[in-house]
């Protein structure tokens, strides 16, 4: 099985090598319909050469990893002579829901079927051309690896359709991850009849401390900010402690309004619990780090977050206390992501607690079952 799996994979790469001119034409008809002004949408969806080398490095990457099923979590021999395992096993057929982002259409599905899951791809509307004709790809490299088409389906449907099927007891799914917008999220969540790993909300926050470097805190906001705005992991919110002269917060200001950023100084809960995706960050100043905690669990979308201090025992009770599933210290939230992370590839950033947080990996695409051997014993 693991042969034949890496297999699909080797043959998908061979089929986007091939096929790059004709993917990159194809897209080009996806984003001749999206509007410039929609910086971040305009950015998720554009495929150049460098994306599709992305799409093979993760498709390499993922093939060198082991598959995460078969794998013993637990083993017990009962006085009884019962052999008693637990062991990972693939959760069956995953849904994911993703919005105008092609490389998930590789990306999810490598991880997925590496795994040993079906995949159900629902890409947004936005970028459907691109998105099926990448599946046709995949299905080409599923019947070069004499593999039923039926491990890879992509659900080409409207919003209405698209609801109905998931209304549809009958509809055999056994995970599914909705990857966008909150209205996206809550919907999923409430009509969903299997478990729900949600993701893709970001409004990430950082907080300087009175005992922050101030020149690292600057670097680190401006990359964080203006590096890849349509990311999750980007960052909106600037926290300052109060004690810090108002001359660092003027001259972080005016280096982030040079880059283009608009930046906002009055916030309310509507504009604190906003995910921006755009040239756009909130700067407030607060009374101390509890002040700032609070803040984060309270507005934030629990992805990422991060400190600046030289004191490594603030850090310590910033990490114990933030709930998100990726909390830094020193650094930017734009490393939460599944290659930074050395896991190869990712399906989504979970910001769920159950069964897994944070980037999904290989690793992760898997739940368990309990096996047990005996030779006729009762109870």
């Amino acid at each position: 099985m693991v042969n034949k799996l890496n297999k699909v994979l080797q043959n998908m790469i061979v089929q986007i090598e091939q096929n790059r001119t004709e993917i990159l034409k194809i897209n080009s008809q996806d984003v001749a319909l999206c509007s410039k002004a929609d910086i971040a949408l305009y950015d998720r969806l554009i495929l150049q050469d460098k994306n599709l080398d992305a799409m093979i490095q993760s498709l390499k990457n993922v093939i060198l990893k082991e598959v995460p099923f078969g794998k013993s979590i637990y083993s017990y021999r009962h006085d009884n002579g019962l052999l008693i395992e637990n062991k990972t096993v693939p959760f069956g057929t995953v849904l994911i829901i993703y919005e105008s982002r092609p490389d998930v259409t590789v990306e999810a599905t490598a991880i997925a079927l590496k795994s040993g899951n079906k995949i159900l791809l629902k890409g947004g509307k936005e970028a459907r051309k691109t998105n099926l004709f990448l599946h046709q790809c995949w299905l080409n490299a599923l019947e070069l690896s004499d593999m039923d088409n039926n491990w890879i389906v992509y659900l080409d449907l409207n919003r209405h359709k698209f609801q109905e099927f998931l209304e549809d007891s009958s509809n055999s799914i056994d995970l599914i991850i909705p990857r966008g917008g909150i209205a996206l999220l809550e919907y999923v969540q409430k009509i969903a009849r299997c478990p729900v790993i949600t993701s893709g909300r970001g409004n990430n926050f950082l907080y300087i401390s009175e005992e922050g470097d101030l020149q690292m805190a600057k670097k680190i906001i401006i990359a964080s900010k203006i590096s890849k705005i349509s990311a999750c992991n980007a960052l909106d919110k600037v926290l300052i402690n109060k004690k810090i002269s108002n001359i660092f917060k003027e001259e972080l200001l005016e280096v982030l309004r040079n880059e283009g950023v608009e930046v906002i100084e009055e916030a309310n809960d509507t504009l604190l619990c906003e995910e921006f995706l755009d040239l756009k960050i909130l700067v407030l100043r607060v009374k101390d780090m509890m002040t700032a905690i609070n803040m984060i669990n309270k507005f934030s979308g629990r992805h990422s977050a991060t400190i600046i201090t030289k004191n490594a025992n603030e850090a310590q009770q910033f990490f114990e206390l933030v709930d998100c599933a990726a909390v830094y210290h020193n650094a930017s939230t734009r490393f939460t992501d599944g290659f930074q992370f050395g896991l190869g590839a990712e399906m989504a950033i979970s910001t769920s607690k159950l069964h897994h947080r944070g980037p999904l990996g290989i690793e992760h695409l898997v739940t368990n079952k309990w096996q047990i051997k005996g030779h006729g014993q009762v109870r």
